[in-house]
C-alpha cells in the first residue's frame, strides 16, 4: 500500500494532531482557571491501564521552582512556560491504599512495584500527557514537552518532594505560543507501520529513508541556518553509542523503591 498517492480525511480534530509541533516560546499571558481545569480533566480521561490511575502530575507555579527545573533542562524557556506540569508514574497512592487493606508494601506481595507495573505506569502517565498536549492544541495553544527535565533525576526528585514508589517521566510545558515553526517532517508511513508483522528488509526501509534524511537536513536548516544539524540517519548513529543517557537509569529508580529488573 503506498502511501504517497492517498489523501487523508480531514475534520478539526485530525488537522489538530496533524499540525502539532514543539512551541518554546510564549506569551507572558496566565492562562485562566477554565482552560486548566479543562487540561487537567482531559488528562485524567485518557486510558489507565487495569484502571490503576497510577500516574500523577505536578503543576509547577513557583517561579523560582520553575527556575530550578529550567536549569535542571539546560533550556531557560521552561521557566517562561505560564503553564507547566512534571508528569510522573504514581504507586504511592495505590500503596497507601494497599497498606490500608493490610498488604505489606515494602514485601515481594506488594507487585505494583515491580517491572512490568513501572513500564505501565510510566505508559499511563505519556498517555496523559498526549492528552492534555492535544487538548491544549485545540484551543489554540502551544506545548512542548520536555524529556529535558530529566537531566538529573535526584535533583528533580528532592525538588518535587516526590514519595517512594514515584518516579518522573516527561515535562509540559503550555501557553500562548510566540512562534511559529515549521512543521517537522516524517518518516515515510510504510516504514513504521507494517501488515500482518514486521518488515524486516533493511535495503528496502533505508532506500526509502535517504529522501527522508534530506528533508530533514532541509527542515533544520531553513529553521537555522547558523546552527547546522545532522540528517536523521546522522543523528540515530550518534544517540546509538550515547552513554549519557545510561546515567539516570535503573539506580534512581531503585532509590525510589521498585523493584527492576535489568
Amino acid at each position: 500500500m503506498s502511501a504517497m498517492a492517498e489523501e487523508i480525511i480531514h475534520n478539526e480534530t485530525i488537522d489538530t494532531l496533524l499540525n502539532r509541533r514543539s512551541i518554546r516560546a510564549f506569551e507572558p499571558e496566565p492562562l485562566d482557571e477554565a482552560t486548566i481545569a479543562t487540561l487537567e480533566t482531559c488528562a485524567q480521561h485518557a486510558a489507565s491501564s487495569q484502571f490503576l490511575n497510577d500516574w500523577s502530575a505536578i503543576r509547577v507555579a513557583d517561579s523560582a521552582l520553575k527556575e530550578k527545573l529550567a536549569e535542571i533542562a539546560h533550556q531557560p524557556y521552561v521557566a517562561t512556560a505560564p503553564l507547566l506540569y512534571v508528569f510522573v508514574l504514581d504507586e504511592y497512592r495505590n500503596a497507601q491504599i494497599a497498606k490500608r487493606k493490610g498488604v505489606d508494601v515494602y514485601s515481594d506481595d506488594f507487585t505494583l512495584r515491580n517491572s512490568y507495573r513501572f513500564s505501565q505506569a510510566q505508559n499511563d502517565a505519556v498517555l496523559a500527557l498526549h492528552a492534555m498536549e492535544t487538548a491544549a492544541e485545540s484551543l489554540g495553544l502551544g506545548c512542548v514537552i520536555l524529556g529535558s527535565v530529566l537531566g538529573d533525576i535526584p535533583e528533580l526528585i528532592k525538588l518535587l518532594e516526590l514519595p517512594e514508589y514515584t518516579y518522573p517521566v516527561l515535562g509540559l510545558a503550555i501557553g500562548k505560543p510566540a512562534q511559529s515553526p515549521a512543521l517537522k517532517p516524517r518518516m515515510p508511513r510504510d516504514d513504521q507501520f507494517f501488515e500482518d508483522g514486521y518488515c524486516d528488509d533493511p535495503d528496502l526501509m533505508l532506500e526509502r529513508l535517504d529522501h527522508f534524511d534530506a528533508e530533514v537536513h532541509k527542515y533544520y536548516d531553513l529553521r537555522d541556518t547558523s546552527r547546522p544539524v545532522d540528517a536523521f540517519s546522522d543523528q540515530i548513529a550518534n544517540q546509538a553509542t550515547n552513554r549519557s543517557v545510561l546515567k539516570n537509569g535503573f539506580e534512581h529508580a531503585k532509590q525510589q523503591g521498585f523493584v527492576l529488573d535489568k
